[in-house]
């Protein structure tokens, strides 16, 4: 029962990580919409450069929890996590170089925010800053540190998301709907940020409260934290 439970929850969080790939990668290939509706088809969605992504998520996700677990065990599990993230690091720093080599060529517009000038002065500092982070990913792991491969994985995926907004500005939905236009009405978003103001404050307490629970490394031995 055990291992038949290990079994759907490894293919069903792959599944899961995969689905996510394909849908930003739908969302960069962009979006037909006429009218404020839908104008594709039914199979807009699967397209090479979607099933790149989807790939890409996949190996990132197994990157983080590779490194998560190099933090958070010790023993035979750490350096299994070690070998692992070796493979998913590699694997995803390979996937951002694809992904960004691709990305330019599925519209014009991309190409201008990111060469075009003076754009390039503020896009330059972001595959700068993806290849210091990536080598400290690799400096992490060489030397077998326990945090800064976490920290390393993390950074990585917020400078793919700061690239994929780069490339969607001014547009929610690339070539389609702006920001703007997608915004609710101002009263709306006013009583929205009242809410935030009362709401974020809390999840973000909550967050740091779970993390001090659980702090420290998983002992399989003892059948909890130490």
């Amino acid at each position: 029962m055990v291992s038949f439970f290990g079994l759907g929850l490894r293919r069903g969080s792959t599944v899961a990580a995969f689905c996510q790939g394909l849908a930003l990668g739908a969302l960069v290939h962009g979006i037909p919409v006429a009218n404020r509706a839908y104008a594709g088809g039914w199979w807009d969605w699967l397209t090479p450069f979607s099933l790149l992504t989807g790939l890409s998520i996949v190996v990132g996700y197994a990157l983080l929890g590779s490194t998560w677990l190099i933090y958070k065990t010790d023993g035979a599990l750490q350096a299994r996590a070690f070998r692992l993230a070796w493979i998913a690091g590699a694997a995803t720093v390979a996937a951002m170089g694809a992904v960004s080599v691709w990305t330019p060529f599925l519209k014009g517009s991309y190409v201008a925010r990111w060469l075009g000038w003076p754009q390039i002065l503020y896009t330059e500092p972001v595959p700068l800053m993806v290849g210091a982070t990536a080598f400290t990913l690799y400096r992490g792991l060489k030397d077998r540190r326990e945090l800064s491969p976490f920290l390393a994985s993390l950074g990585l995926f917020v400078l793919a998301y700061v690239g994929i907004g780069i490339s969607f500005y001014p547009y929610i939905v690339p070539g389609s709907i702006t920001i703007w236009e997608a915004a609710s009405p101002d009263n709306s978003l006013a009583f929205l940020l009242v809410g935030a103001s009362v709401l974020i404050p809390i999840i973000l307490a909550y967050t740091a409260y779970s993390y001090w629970v659980f702090r420290g490394k998983v002992n399989a031995v003892a059948g909890g934290y130490h």
